[in-house]
């Protein structure tokens, strides 16, 4: 269409905006994918051609039509036009379709639900399948109408999400108002998330803030790799953007799983952690009811676990919305007009009156956020566990705990025996954690000592021993602090992991204990060979010869700020080509990874 002809179509009447938009708007669907597989959960319902009116973006056309008082009938028609085609897709029964819906239309949108669960009844879609967008657009708090329509979407089944959270009005009092199901996290916090500490701070806490009320968050906009590994590695539990698709108005392009994210998914754990093991055996796989069941099943429930005092409640997709409790239910249940009530039109329609928010967590969540989040958020019954956003199970207060207590056995039996520091699975552990976090320069140092085979061999494993424990004392000298880490890999190997600090600095810290540990060796030697500089021994071809006396030699492999590593394999592989280059040079330290002498 040419400039004159949008120029023309422009100059028709306000009343005309809506009989237009139906000649040339069209419906265009963007996937929303789940970070940990690509596999696509939903999508959301957005308008195109509006540039054919005239318009520079779909807000400009909704702006208009609200001055020309025609916002209420060009929603009917996006909306169901959404729906035609939502219900047209082959999987539809399993995906989530989120519309955004206009705030100033709250004094209308008995309206706008009425003529859409119409829609929904005679496409044969249940409303957990809708979720309404709640853009932070306007300030919805001024709204008396608000909360009451807030109420009866959730009522009627339908799942609710704030839009653009941390770039508008309200978006923390209607977090702490109102039940929704999910937070998208607005685009200027996705805009080089990977690149910015301080978003990424913002960012976390804002997942964790969310987690604990039980929602799911949601990163729009991510346009590039780099970007979506940083949302994902915040805890974001779905994506959307460009980096995945761009909206499509053909529905044929659409796909199940996207390989961008898909492929990015591999950087995730390659193993299953300790604490995932340990949380799967806790889990508990109690029945769940649906938010359509009847109360007179759940009491059934009840009437059969005299025990259990709640169950979780699931939409129709299987995902969690809330628990409900027995004192939510038991006034009716106690109520000399207790059956009756049962009958009554309104505690037919959903367990939602009945239900209440409860904390929810990927299976995947460590274990001490787990704690965490459930002391947070004080008086619930348990966390609700998922797997690929569906409900797995849950985790008591006291499942918890054991999972805890366990984890610290299973760390106190990963302890080397001779040195009482962490062995190697809790090593592997720290790798895997702190290869995907780009928030810091980050230091591995792998440890050998050198010359040390003769030495046991000449003085006898007691001192051997006596050397290696030392060493263990000077690495906790040192290396002190909540951004280190220090391991026992066995025998005369030793780990040390820096976060945060400078190369120079790590490379200061490496010489002093270095240093250190040459001059104790020393006290080890019989005066004789100390004065000699070297002992009689045999290398490993059995050949007798002198060796220096001990030190010890150290690889120090640098992961600069945002470099995420996939695999903590290819960290040990390359500190293995490097050992040889350090025992042969002289202070007996190899950097790699960046220049040493840079103060970072």
């Amino acid at each position: 269409m040419s400039a004159a002809e949008m120029i023309s179509l422009r100059r028709f009447g306000d009343d005309q905006i809506v009989t237009l938009a139906k000649l040339v708007v069209e419906t265009a669907f963007q996937p929303i994918v789940e970070t940990a597989s690509g596999a696509v959960f939903g999508y959301e319902s957005l308008m195109r051609g509006h540039d054919r009116l005239g318009f520079r973006s779909p807000l400009d056309l909704l702006d208009r039509a609200h001055e020309a008082g025609q916002l209420l009938a060009l929603e009917h028609m996006v909306n169901s036009r959404a729906l035609a085609a939502f219900a047209a897709l082959p999987d539809f029964a399993s995906r989530t379709l989120f519309i955004n819906l206009d705030s100033r239309l709250v004094t209308e949108a008995a309206d706008v639900v009425d003529r859409l669960s119409g829609h929904l009844k005679r496409a044969g879609i249940p409303a957990s399948s809708i979720c309404f967008e709640i853009s932070e657009r306007f300030d919805n708090g001024s709204m008396p109408e608000f909360g009451t329509l807030i109420a009866r979407l959730r009522q009627e089944g339908f799942k609710l999400a704030i839009d653009d959270f941390g770039a508008g009005h309200s978006g923390m009092k209607a977090l702490c108002d109102h039940p929704f199901d999910y937070l998208k996290i607005d685009r200027h916090f996705m805009s080089g998330l990977d690149a910015d500490a301080r978003k990424r701070h913002l960012v976390k806490s804002t997942v964790n803030l969310a987690h604990v009320l039980g929602i799911r968050v949601i990163a729009e906009g991510v346009e590039t790799e780099a970007e979506f590994v940083a949302c994902r590695d915040c805890g974001c539990d779905l994506v959307q953007g460009w980096y995945i698709a761009r909206p499509q108005t053909d529905m044929s392009a659409l796909q199940a799983v996207y390989a961008p994210v898909a492929r990015a998914a591999t950087g995730r754990r390659n193993s299953a952690s300790l604490d995932s093991i340990l949380i799967r055996r806790q889990i508990e796989h109690l029945p769940a009811v649906h938010e359509s069941d009847s109360l007179e099943s759940v009491f059934e429930l009840f009437r059969r676990d005299p025990r259990r005092t709640f169950f979780p409640v699931l939409n129709a997709n299987d995902e969690p919305r809330g628990i409900l409790h027995e004192y939510h239910v038991r006034e009716v249940s106690y109520h000399p007009f207790g059956r009756d009530l049962l009958k009554n039109r309104i505690y037919q329609k959903s367990l939602s009156n009945f239900s209440t928010m409860a904390p929810v967590a990927d299976l995947e969540t460590p274990a001490e956020q787990l704690l965490s989040i459930f002391a947070d958020m004080g008086g619930s019954e348990c966390v609700i566990l998922t797997e690929n956003m569906r409900y797995a199970g849950i985790l008591s207060a006291s499942s918890l705990l054991k999972i805890i207590s366990e984890k610290q056995l299973k760390n106190a039996e990963d302890q080397n025996p001779l040195t009482s520091l962490p062995g190697n699975r809790s090593i592997h552990d720290y790798l895997q954690d702190r290869t995907l976090d780009g928030d810091q320069l980050r230091c591995f140092c792998y440890f050998d000592f050198d010359n040390f085979k003769p030495f046991n061999d000449h003085y006898g494993f007691q001192m051997g021993d006596r050397a290696i424990l030392q060493f263990a004392s000077l690495l906790r000298r040192h290396f002190i602090g909540e951004d280190v880490f220090i391991g026992h890999l066995g025998g005369d190997d030793f780990f040390a992991g820096v976060s945060g600090r400078t190369v120079s600095a790590v490379r200061a810290l490496i010489e002093r204990l270095l240093g250190d540990f040459a001059h104790e060796a020393r006290q080890l030697y019989a005066p004789a060979d100390l004065l000699a500089g070297v002992i009689r021994g045999h290398d490993r071809d059995g050949n007798e010869r002198n060796f220096p006396l001990m030190r010890c030699s150290a690889v120090v492999l640098i992961v600069p700020e945002e470099e995420l590593v996939a695999d903590p394999q290819q960290i040990s592989a390359r500190i293995a080509t490097l050992k040889g280059q350090a025992k042969t040079s002289k202070d007996g330290i190899v950097f790699f990874g960046a220049d040493p002498h840079v103060a970072g």
